[in-house]
């Protein structure tokens, strides 16, 4: 679970990266404030590394975000991992993973528009967070699966739905 300083539930106002970075250090993340409009994160997961990138627009009250996996598809597999991310990209209900750009690892993107509205709260934050990263982690094995071990994107998605009983 992600963890937050961030006690009440009332928006955030101004810039919504000032309230990603406060939530990114409470869990002791690498971070790095690139700039007014962009942070760059470090996480780990179960199966790997996640870099996390958030970019704010306010000029059209846009926060973007991404978190790539870090599974680099050689161009053999181009085909195959896309094959995979339609059949992914059907079982997800907020964001979309693609693959942007030559050599790009596979990436979870979701945008969240705050035009007319007064600002994020931080459980929001936690949330957009929290899906992000479950999601990474429910679909890695498949694109490890298909980009590595070169399996079909059929049989990789199979294996990446079936939610195990218990760990051993």
């Amino acid at each position: 679970m992600i963890s937050t300083s961030v006690a009440e539930s009332t928006p955030f106002f101004g810039n919504p990266l000032d309230l990603v970075q406060e939530i990114v250090a409470a869990n002791d993340w690498t971070h790095e404030r690139i700039s007014e409009e962009e942070l760059s994160v470090e996480a780990s997961g179960r199966w790997g590394d996640y870099r996390l990138e958030f970019l704010w627009q306010e000029e059209i009250g846009l926060l973007h975000f991404s978190c790539a996996l870090d599974i680099k598809p050689p161009k053999r597999r181009r085909a195959a991992a896309y094959e995979l991310l339609a059949l992914i990209n059907e079982k997800i209900w907020i964001g979309h993973f693609d693959l942007s750009g030559e050599g790009a690892s596979p990436a979870y993107r979701h945008g969240v528009l705050l035009r007319g509205i007064p600002g994020l709260s931080g459980e929001q934050i936690e949330d957009l967070l929290e899906i992000a990263l479950s999601e990474c982690e429910r679909f890695y094995p498949a694109f490890h699966l298909v980009l590595v071990g070169g399996k079909p994107a059929e049989q990789a998605i199979a294996a990446a739905m079936i939610d195990p009983v218990a760990e051993a």
